[in-house]
């Protein structure tokens, strides 16, 4: 018999061989009681279809037993329900890791948004007079009695809040900002970009490094929406340079009755030079400097949820809380219960002794060293050394806090970082030189143990 219809003959009894749908669903009951029977039917028809491309260019290719197939289904189900977004352990040192999801959240933020989210709440329903109500005003009394703001309104970030403002108060419209002040932030946002789309028309005045009084008093001669201040939170101007102080441009603004608007930012709530580092400018000193509306982050050095927040002048407020792109980029129920949770941390004077974030910022060497040793001494190698931590996220940039680190001399740097990555969960180092870098400040206490077995297992897998 010629080989190649001995092949044909060899497929064709292999495809009959290959079991039905059916047969392999009456033997799925686990899988259709864990994943449901449309999305168990998907997995088996693939794996089916897998078995017989195969076949096609290996027709001698042995048919998987129903055991078999129905164990590809399963791994093939569990990677199709497998969630993208899963918790790591940061032990890079950079407190705000914009990447690894910014401000971990204290437990009563936490908590507050899961009591929210587990059943109905008051959102948008007035309890006393037993209507409708309004799901501004949740977080907005805290604001209020925490900044001094005549009124406050938060949504979904703080790029949205700068844009709600700007499509507020200056749609068609100058809005007179400095040359220094066109920053880009993570992800290619773009204050000039952001100003063109809220229909503002964007007037630059000074130069890149230098900005004078003058600068904003020429162009206020002009119909104007709003002067704009955007704080440089994730770079410095070093050298031949200077600008105004914010005093000095709100009197000038109010002068020629234009309001004035300050985009924080990170939005520090508590003064950072009482924590080794440079001072932040505070949303407390913006407002008592008479800006008419201040924006920031509600997930930066606040250490709350993904938030933009807003709190000034009630009049101008009004007027952003009514335009409609407010409601495109209001917060949430679970958003706004924990931005109220965090903020109240402020209220009670806490806020550095159990938001995770200043527990880091105010973290003493000592402490730092005592649990690096302790690393070091359950894992039975590595050397503990000095080493800086960051704040990150946009916040404070060239500031560094002096830390101590578990550094791990290794022959491939990059394959146990790669480990340590894929382990679960996952464990986020830096590396310096041949060594791997692990900093206790950012690494909350409760994972410290796990840190330690994940190393042991991992270094037990590769070469010194």
């Amino acid at each position: 018999m010629p080989v190649g219809t001995r092949l044909r003959q060899i497929l064709m009894t292999n495809l009959r061989n290959i079991p039905s749908v059916e047969q392999l669903l009456n033997n799925a009951a686990d899988l259709i009681a864990s994943y449901g029977r449309p999305l168990t039917l998907d997995s088996l028809r693939s794996a089916l279809d897998v078995i017989r491309a195969r076949l096609k260019t290996d027709p001698e290719f042995a048919t998987p037993k129903n055991d078999e197939i129905l164990s590809q289904a399963e791994s093939q189900l569990s990677a199709w329900t497998r969630p993208t977004l899963i918790p790591v352990i940061n032990a890079s040192g950079v407190i705000l890791h914009t990447n690894l999801g910014r401000a971990p959240l204290s437990r009563a933020t936490i908590s507050a948004m899961q009591t929210v989210s587990h059943g109905y709440s008051n959102l948008e329903y007035d309890l006393k007079k037993g209507k409708r109500g309004s799901r501004l005003i949740h977080a907005e009394g805290i604001l209020q009695k925490l900044t001094g703001g005549e009124s406050a309104l938060v949504v979904n970030n703080n790029a949205s809040a700068v844009l709600l403002i700007l499509a507020a108060l200056s749609n068609r419209k100058r809005a007179i900002i400095a040359r220094s002040q066109l920053v880009e932030i993570g992800g290619g946002f773009r204050i000039p970009d952001v100003m063109k789309q809220s229909g503002a028309k964007l007037v630059e005045v000074g130069t890149t490094n230098r900005v004078h009084l003058r600068d904003y008093e020429e162009p206020l001669s002009e119909p104007t929406g709003v002067v704009m201040r955007v704080h440089r939170s994730n770079f410095k101007i070093v050298g031949f340079t200077g600008e105004p102080d914010l005093n000095d441009i709100v009197a000038v603004a109010h002068k020629a009755g234009v309001p004035v608007v300050d985009d924080l930012g990170s939005g520090s709530l508590l003064d950072t030079a009482e924590y080794g580092l440079s001072h932040e400018p505070t949303v407390q000193e913006a407002l008592s400097a008479g800006v008419d509306v201040v924006c920031f982050s509600g997930d930066k050095l606040v250490g709350g949820p993904q938030a933009g927040i807003i709190v000034g002048k009630k009049e101008l407020l009004s007027k952003i809380k009514k335009h409609p792109l407010a409601r495109a980029v209001r917060a949430d129920k679970v958003a706004l219960a924990g931005i109220s949770a965090t903020l109240s941390h402020y209220l009670k004077n806490e806020a550095a002794q159990v938001i995770p974030i200043w527990q880091m910022i105010s973290m003493k060497r000592k402490q730092i060293k005592v649990r690096a040793e302790a690393w070091k001494m359950e894992l039975g190698s590595g050397e503990v050394i000095e080493s800086e931590s960051t704040v990150g996220g946009g916040s404070l940039p060239g500031e560094s806090l002096p830390t101590f680190v578990l550094a791990i001399a290794i022959k491939s740097p990059d394959k146990l970082m790669a480990k340590l990555r894929a382990a679960n969960p996952a464990i986020i180092a830096r590396t310096e030189h041949t060594r791997v870098l692990l900093d206790p400040r950012t690494v909350l206490p409760d994972q410290d143990q796990t840190i330690v077995s994940t190393l042991k297992r991992v270094l037990s897998e590769s070469p010194r």
